[in-house]
């Protein structure tokens, strides 16, 4: 793509620390807006995942009614903060897998694909060790339907049990959903940035207005999910799973995997699919387009 399509314009790349650092702050802002946006739409999701529910109707009602609307916040901390520093690593991450492609290459930009595909497979692998304990807590968190779950007594009782191995349990899994997810992700972001810059003949994409960028961000949403979410529901049966005895996978995916077509058939690896995809549209949406005007003000 032309140079008026890349994230940051610059005729030579950028590695400096203040350029980093820029990224990893612009990525934080964009995380705690997806957290405060999609929260209560990703509680329905991970309750349609590991409870029996069968409806989003039946677990929004079933949340007002026992647990009241606040419930639908719960375990909000943990990835306020975590996702947060997850998606400042995503978008540090594509940055600088970008910067190193483009320096060991000669190019001026990346190609779309596989170029950056991979860059965006990059972030999601290195923000992998952060996100899989904190999708942890939140899931344990989210799947309970009893008592709120301290988060401090949460950590303390699982590496007492079981170790740091239990703090990283579904690490493997998370690890490829993460490689799928985010180079769909950015790809597909790009990709539309790209076709926008070229329809209305844009000197740089700086030109892109709020609308298009939220609009860009929702279909990237949409593209991630739909091309990762069986690995997310594998992933969230095997976090939200009992310990020793009443563990049913005992960390293992294909065990996961087998029971979900065991219990649900293939739709089982598609349940809570739409309040996903809703969620999707305004977190990705804000994420993007937050991180994109936070970088345009620091510069």
């Amino acid at each position: 793509m032309s140079d008026s399509t890349e994230i940051y314009e610059s005729s030579t790349v950028d590695n400096s620390l203040s350029r980093k650092a820029k990224d990893i702050a612009a990525g934080f802002v964009g995380g705690a807006t997806q957290v405060l946006i999609g929260q209560p739409a990703d509680l329905v999701k991970i309750r349609l995942q590991t409870t029996s529910a069968t409806s989003s109707s039946q677990v929004i009602k079933d949340v007002i009614k026992n647990e009241g609307l606040l419930a639908f916040y719960k375990g909000t901390l943990p990835p306020l903060f975590g996702v947060g520093v997850c998606v400042s690593l995503q978008f540090y991450g594509f940055h600088e897998a970008k910067r190193q492609i483009l320096q060991y290459t000669g190019q001026s930009q990346l190609n779309l694909w596989p170029q950056t595909y991979i860059a965006g497979a990059v972030a999601g692998v290195v923000n992998s060790p952060v996100t899989s304990p904190v999708e942890q807590l939140r899931i344990l968190s989210q799947s309970s339907s009893g008592e709120s779950i301290s988060l401090t007594s949460t950590v303390k009782k699982i590496f007492a049990e079981h170790g740091i191995r239990g703090i990283y349990r579904g690490f493997d899994i998370t690890l490829i959903r993460e490689f799928q997810a985010y180079g769909v992700w950015f790809l597909t972001y790009e990709a539309l940035i790209k076709k926008i810059v070229e329809l209305h003949h844009y000197k740089s994409r700086d030109q892109i207005g709020t609308p298009e960028l939220l609009a860009c961000g929702a279909l990237a949403g949409n593209a991630l999910w739909l091309s990762s979410y069986p690995l997310d529901v594998i992933k969230s049966n095997i976090q939200s799973d009992g310990w020793g005895a009443k563990s049913k996978f005992d960390g293992s995916a294909i065990k996961a995997v087998r029971y979900i077509y065991a219990h649900h058939g293939f739709t089982g690896f598609w349940r809570g699919i739409v309040p996903c995809l809703l969620r999707a549209v305004p977190c990705s949406a804000g994420t993007f387009a937050s991180v994109e005007l936070a970088l345009r003000l620091m510069g």
